[in-house]
Formats: C-alpha cells, sequence, structure tokens
C-alpha cells in the first residue's frame, strides 16, 4: 500500500485522514466506522494466541482467549487446545496484508485491548474459526467480535 494517493486511500478507506495535506506513504494513520483511529503495525511480532507486539505495544486481541503457553493459572479457566499450533495460526494470519489495530480499552496489566486485522481479515475471527481460540462474550465491548465473525 506504500504509493498511493490521498484520492486512491479515500477510495479504498472511507475514513481515511491524511496526517499532513499530501502524505508520501499510504500508511499514516486513518479511521475506521467507528469513527476510533487505527494504528498500522509495521513489524508485528506474535507474543501467543490472542496477543502480538507492535513496537512497544502489546496488544490483545478483542473477545478471545487462546491457550496459555506456560500453562493455565489456578484461578482461572483458560482455553483449552494446542498453545503452540495456536500462536502459529495467528502468525500465519499476519501474512495476509497490512496489520493495523484499533484500541477499545486497556486491560489490567497495561496492554491494549483491540480489534486487529491483517488485510481485510479480522484475527479475532480468524483465531476463532480455525478453532485456536475461544470467543468469550464478556471480554467483548461492545460486541464487537460477535458482530464481525
Amino acid at each position: 500500500m506504500r504509493f498511493l494517493t490521498k484520492f486512491a486511500l479515500a477510495l479504498l478507506l472511507p475514513g481515511f485522514v491524511p496526517a499532513e495535506p499530501y502524505p508520501l506513504l499510504a500508511t499514516v494513520s486513518y479511521t475506521g466506522a467507528g469513527g476510533a483511529a487505527w494504528s498500522e503495525c509495521p513489524s508485528p511480532y506474535v507474543i501467543d494466541g490472542d496477543t502480538i507486539r507492535c513496537g512497544a505495544e502489546r496488544v490483545r486481541l478483542l473477545g478471545i482467549d487462546a491457550p496459555e503457553l506456560h500453562g493455565c493459572p489456578r484461578y482461572r479457566r483458560c482455553a483449552g487446545g494446542d498453545p503452540v499450533a495456536s500462536r502459529l495460526s495467528l502468525r500465519q494470519a499476519l501474512s495476509t496484508g497490512p496489520v493495523r489495530y484499533r484500541i477499545i480499552k486497556r486491560d489490567r496489566y497495561g496492554r491494549a485491548v483491540a480489534v486487529v486485522s491483517a488485510g481485510v481479515l479480522n484475527l479475532s475471527c480468524w483465531q476463532i474459526r480455525q478453532g485456536r481460540a475461544d470467543y468469550v462474550a464478556r471480554w467483548d465491548d461492545g460486541r464487537i467480535i460477535a458482530q464481525s465473525c
């Protein structure tokens, strides 16, 4: 998406808001249907099946729970399944296009909880459809994932 004009971006991304009058790159920032700003994640790194790192920002996928890589704490019920396969599934999904995220809230650990996409693919929906994460309604603020999937 690098050398697109402002006009082309307006057609592709109706909520596009350039950071400067004539941006050189199409990867500045834009807003989605809800009006909240989306951020680009140029070098995403998969931590586990429901968390990625975008630069210094840890981003947790909204509305899902993936198997724990380091075991489930006694105080909670964790998603079942293969944590390594869940992580690999998310890594595979990241290769489908540019990764961007829209922060919905912060969790108690300070992580950004966000709607995350790779190209046109919603990563929370991807993990659920692949059977690599469980949908958790109480973690889905505004039922965003329920409506997307």
